[in-house]
């Protein structure tokens, strides 16, 4: 009869310089931790659909949120959009996104634009995954 003493918990993988640059590298832009790993599909794929759907997003004039407003849903908001990274970034220097909501199709392009940052958060923790060769 197999004990709990009997489990081995895996062993542990080391970290690697590629395994803190990896994440970094795709929040900084999406799919580029992938393209670092020359994980070339999967990074071009990952790069081409988040960026696309934030550009998207972009352009049916969806709502970029900022930092310390208050309200739960605006800070959650926030966290969503913050994952874009970079995309993000860029978005806020050229203050895009920054009107209210008018348009059936601005709601839509809120809900892409957070999407697309956590759609980029799981990219990066996959290429995080990859670097430290938990996932082939």
């Amino acid at each position: 009869m197999a004990t709990t003493a009997d489990k081995t918990l895996p062993a542990s993988r080391p970290l690697t310089a590629m395994g803190v640059a990896a994440p970094l590298l795709g929040w900084l832009f999406p799919g580029l931790g992938h393209l670092a790993q020359k994980r070339w599909l999967r990074g071009f794929l990952l790069m081409l659909s988040i960026t696309a759907m934030f550009a998207l997003g972009i352009l049916m004039q969806g709502k970029i949120y900022t930092a310390n407003t208050g309200d739960i849903l605006d800070i959650l908001g926030f966290i969503g959009d913050l994952g874009a990274g970079g995309l993000y970034l860029i978005s806020r220097t050229q203050d895009w996104g920054h009107g209210a909501i008018n348009l059936a199709t601005a709601d839509y392009g809120t809900k892409a634009i957070i999407i697309a940052g956590l759609l980029n958060i799981i990219s990066a923790v996959d290429a995080h995954h990859i670097a430290i060769g938990k996932k082939p």
